[in-house]
């Protein structure tokens, strides 16, 4: 029969990993490198910093509420942030959702995890997005402009490469069926 220890046990044990633990933890943290006094720090994304950054993209660009849209190479791009909850989201329409096989999802989830980069493919309200999400107050301004590339490349690319960009992060799925394609394509040259 199991016998469990005695709450009251338990916690002491816990207390005792816990106080042991933290020395640990400070030995091996590592100082932190003093701060160059002449490389200043960006300020923090706001809702205002991120609408002169889109401003300076297209100066049409269209604000609602804590919504702004605008298109880049014709392609609609919705940014929506919430300053309260510290988050942000870039956002292109892709297709209606309505009709995406289990094929598809299942390539869609192999390029969230090495293609899609930092943007990813997400289902919402019937239609598949291409979407960056990301912390607002820690988001640098060449990281906003990168996500609206990835993005729109996740959008650009799907149905073929399904990339946000030139670099194919390791480990996942994707590499094996550029390498499967290319092998067909090779095959094919070969006939002609």
């Amino acid at each position: 029969m199991l016998r469990l220890a005695p709450l009251p046990i338990l916690a002491l044990l816990w207390a005792l990993i816990c106080a042991m633990a933290a020395p640990l933890a400070a030995q091996e943290a590592t100082p932190e490198a003093p701060a160059d006094p002449l490389v200043t720090a960006a300020p923090p994304m706001t809702m205002l910093r991120m609408a002169e950054i889109i401003r300076a993209i297209d100066p049409a660009a269209r604000a609602a509420g804590n919504s702004i849209q605008f298109p880049i190479d014709d392609i609609p791009l919705v940014v929506i942030a919430d300053p309260r909850a510290d988050r942000m989201r870039a956002m292109v329409p892709i297709r209606s959702a309505t009709g995406l096989s289990s094929e598809e999802l299942m390539r869609l989830m192999q390029a969230n995890f090495d293609s899609a980069l930092d943007a990813r493919y997400a289902v919402a309200q019937g239609r598949l997005w291409g979407v960056f999400i990301h912390p607002l107050s820690p988001l640098e301004k060449d990281q906003l402009l990168s996500a609206f590339v990835q993005t729109i490349n996740v959008a650009r690319t799907y149905g073929q490469t399904y990339s946000g960009g030139a670099t194919v992060f390791g480990g996942g799925d994707s590499n094996g069926l550029y390498q499967e394609l290319l092998e067909e394509l090779l095959k094919k040259g070969e006939e002609i």
